[in-house]
């Protein structure tokens, strides 16, 4: 149903888009994009969103926010397909509302890659609406806006969004500053509890365990609709330029493949699953929390990454599901990635030290009492034939994650380096028809 307290503005966008950044990570771009996303369509608008960078978690607020599934523009990663994907979500969408990753211009840059927000949005054509955080400053926001619009090689910014303003001569004495420049000011969001969802170690709470999370969003809609120019933010999108459709990144793993999703599995780019049904794949989706195994009508299985540390001890007593993954094993091919990973490993020590028994598919053994981070972007090469690639092809994708491995066999599955190209030693496991390891596959 339409929001009645403003106006109606599907008339003037279609198929447009517009990238919401910010100077640096933690100045509330999730919360004020998915904000924009809900009030937005409470317009009329069909809204669609995206999220630059290898990212997991903001995608599934933005499915809850519109509607409608969320997609990834990596612009490292994904590369020329960037314009294809754009296009696509565009056509079914009056306006893409995109969110940049970390601050605006950061990002790996090689000869012929860049996974910066600003180059996605140069690429696709969509202006910038920026998101600028008001703690312990005032008319020096404006200049901070300046600067990232006069960078060499910006792309056009839009407007800004000032948000966490302490009071209304605050507000006032950012306006003051926001005069003095070309950029208009379209919002000033106050601090407001409504515009706050909890995080842990990996980013925010995933969207699915969060209670009433679409009672939540309408929140956060209505402190952003109260205090931005909703209007002049559709108005200020950018046509979407029209791209061939993209090309098939990961062949499917099989023609009905078991995926699990749940609070434990829950780390799969939608852009990947898109592809293989387009391929003419079946996707049976099934629970690990819940006790179920790999469906038996399905001739592969896919463990995404997720959060299997924090239900550790619920995974290792679910039997039907260890013991059902164990019997699909021998006879059809699994992949785990991450978690999933961790998962076909043969234990996992916790947080709190308690080892518990994993599936006993890889031989690896891994710990969360040790933390270590790992990040960033990678690039592998396939030592054997997987369900997915050939021995020798080239897979492009990302590591993040704070586990350590304590125990098993030299890995084998893959000749692995950094987005730059530095060695990195030999990564994942391959047994029989089983395969796993920390890499998640972008393209």
């Amino acid at each position: 149903m339409r929001d009645e307290r403003v106006p109606a503005l599907h008339t003037i966008v279609s198929g447009r888009g517009l990238m919401v950044a910010a100077p640096r990570s933690g100045a509330g771009k999730t919360v004020v994009t998915i904000g924009l996303q809900r009030a937005l369509a409470r317009c009329g608008i069909r809204v669609a969103g995206a999220k630059c960078g290898p990212d997991y978690i903001d995608p599934a607020f933005h499915a809850v926010a519109t509607g409608h599934a969320s997609i990834n523009l990596d612009g490292f990663a994904l590369g020329p397909e960037i314009p294809g994907m754009a296009a696509q979500i565009a056509r079914d969408a009056d306006l893409v509302v995109a969110e940049g990753a970390m601050g605006l211009y950061d990002g790996l840059v090689t000869a012929d890659r860049s996974g910066s927000s600003a180059s996605v949005a140069a690429q696709l054509g969509w202006p910038v609406l920026l998101v600028l955080e008001a703690t312990g400053s005032a008319q020096s926001i404006a200049a901070v806006a300046h600067g990232l619009a006069t960078f060499p090689g910006a792309p056009q910014i839009a407007g800004a969004i000032v948000n966490r303003v302490a009071s209304p001569r605050h507000r006032a004495m950012i306006a003051d500053g926001f005069a003095r420049i070309a950029i208009p000011l379209l919002g000033t969001i106050p601090r407001d509890e409504r515009m706050m969802l909890p995080a842990r170690h990996l980013g925010l709470v995933q969207a699915g365990e969060l209670d009433e999370l679409s009672q939540r969003i309408d929140g956060i809609a209505d402190v952003v609709a109260a205090h931005c120019d909703l209007a002049a933010i559709a108005a200020a999108a950018g046509p979407t330029r029209d791209a061939p459709a993209p090309r098939a990144t990961i062949r499917p793993p099989g023609q009905r493949i078991a995926i699990a999703r749940d609070a434990a599995f829950a780390f799969l780019y939608p852009h990947l699953v898109a592809s293989w049904t387009q391929a003419g794949a079946t996707i049976d989706w099934f629970s690990p929390l819940a006790d179920d195994p790999p469906p038996p009508t399905s001739d592969a299985c896919w463990l995404p990454g997720g959060y299997p540390e924090l239900h550790a001890g619920r995974l290792a007593a679910n039997s039907r599901f260890l013991e059902g993954l164990r019997e699909f094993a021998e006879t059809r091919l699994v992949h785990g990635e991450c978690g999933g990973y961790i998962v076909l490993g043969r234990s996992l020590e916790d947080a709190d030290g308690q080892t518990h028994a994993m599936a006993g598919l890889l031989p690896v053994e891994t710990s969360f009492a040790r933390r270590k981070l790992h990040l960033g972007y990678r690039r592998a090469v396939w030592r054997r034939d997987t369900a997915f690639a050939r021995a020798g092809e080239t897979a492009w994708g990302h590591e993040y994650h704070h586990v350590s491995v304590t125990g098993g066999e030299e890995a084998t599955l893959a000749d692995m380096a950094d987005g730059l190209g530095a060695a990195l030693p030999i990564a994942g496991h391959g047994v029989g028809r089983v395969t796993g390891g920390f890499f998640h596959i972008i393209a």
